[in-house]
């Protein structure tokens, strides 16, 4: 080859591997923040159709259904025995717990009140990732994280008049265990697909899933309104499936505590969300805390 001709040749930049994956990582677990920031108002509109235990059965029976349409489409392989305990937790924590006991908790609480839950999950997601895999994150990240997470706290309580409400007990349970759900299903997602991790976990609910929608539609009573059927849909196909199918992905390209700071804008989001859809008031210090939520978020992904 001439010198002539190599000048001529394009340029190609390759971009590393490992940076490729993290921006992947990244945008995958934004997109389930995103999902899971729609989460919270959906319910409010499903809770206008159905009662708590009806849309929580129902939700999962639906997502259920889409999981298992595209494992048998897939002809994915049942998962390893060694699997089906994590498979448990997350579909404990994930598929049955968060969902259950937010439903029941917004039925005494507005979605602003609610939202501190995920203000607190990504610090409780990290503490108990480092737990349960032995990562340790280091001194800026957990400062970082801690600035997000106060100041998430102190936007969500101001937002709700600085009163607790009675389902706070339902929403600190859900924090714990929507918490042990991400982490393990974020170890899963490492050597499982995962759409396959929560496909398998719905699908393990299923009987469970199955025997409430019967049981809650026997004694709660059912009104069908156009925003009460959209609610159901989105927190089946959108939440629970699609959701936590891009979550997983992404947090086993960049690690648990990581993909879970990600989650300080879920409130804000859900806040925006809860203005549009809702009509409830948003505070003017909304773009303040957001900005410094972006802040935090930054910092984060900035240090290991």
């Amino acid at each position: 080859m001439t010198a002539q001709n190599s000048a001529t040749l394009p340029t190609t930049i390759a971009v590393p591997g490992p940076a490729r994956g993290a921006a992947t990582g990244t945008l995958l677990a934004s997109l389930g923040v995103i999902a899971f920031s729609l989460t919270f108002p959906a319910t409010a509109w499903g809770l206008e159709s159905f009662g708590p235990w009806s849309l929580v059965a129902l939700r999962s029976v639906l997502a259920a259904a889409l999981a298992g349409a595209f494992l048998l489409a897939r002809r994915v392989p049942l998962p390893a025995r060694e699997h089906w305990a994590g498979l448990a937790v997350v579909a404990a924590g994930v598929v049955v717990g968060f969902p259950l006991l937010t439903t029941l908790a917004l039925t005494t609480s507005t979605t602003s009140h609610a939202a501190v839950v995920v203000g607190l999950l990504p610090l409780t997601t990290a503490a108990l990732s480092a737990l349960r895999t032995g990562a340790r994150p280091s001194r800026r990240f957990w400062a970082a994280a801690l600035a997000g997470a106060a100041v998430v706290l102190a936007f969500t309580v101001a937002q709700s008049g600085g009163a607790l409400s009675a389902g706070d007990a339902y929403l600190f349970g859900a924090l714990l265990v929507c918490a042990a759900g991400y982490t393990e299903g974020g170890r899963l997602a490492r050597t499982l697909p995962g759409w396959q991790v929560v496909g398998w976990a719905l699908v393990l609910c299923l009987p469970l899933s199955l025997a409430g929608s019967a049981l809650g539609l026997a004694y709660e009573p059912v009104h069908l309104t156009g925003h009460g059927v959209a609610g159901l849909v989105w927190a089946a196909a959108g939440s629970t499936f699609l959701g936590l199918y891009v979550w997983y992905r992404g947090m086993a390209e960049i690690g648990a505590p990581r993909a879970s700071q990600l989650q300080l804008a879920q409130p804000l989001l859900t806040l925006v969300w809860s203005v549009a859809l809702l009509g409830e008031r948003l505070s003017p210090a909304a773009p303040v805390a957001a900005c410094a939520v972006l802040v935090c978020i930054a910092a984060t992904q900035r240090v290991k």
